[in-house]
């Protein structure tokens, strides 16, 4: 039988698979915030609408970085939990005794 031939080493580029981001959020939510900050300045048209609008994107922003920071597609990951919960039982094992009836 012949050697082992050295491995062929094929480069895996950072931007082929990193999260989108904007500001550091996720694009979408990120994005969707700046839409309802900036409507909610653009259809009032007045100061206190305009402090109110910044305040709330800022908070947005804040909240949104920090959850991609713990998990870039937090979102995605959530509504997939959220389509599969009536898939998964609440029991953690078939022979578990209840302590309450299932709600179903």
């Amino acid at each position: 039988m012949e050697p082992m031939e050295t491995r062929r080493k094929t480069p895996f580029h950072r931007a082929l698979h990193r999260p989108q981001q904007i500001m550091g959020g996720e694009r979408e939510l990120m994005l969707f915030s700046m839409l309802v900050a900036g409507g909610l300045i653009v259809s009032a048209m007045n100061l206190v609408a305009t402090i109110i609008g910044s305040i709330l994107w800022l908070f947005c922003v804040g909240a949104l970085r920090k959850m991609a920071k713990a998990d870039p597609e937090m979102s995605k990951v959530y509504v997939r939990q959220l389509k599969y919960g009536h898939y998964y039982g609440p029991f953690s094992r078939p022979f578990r005794v209840a302590k309450s009836q299932r709600p179903y």
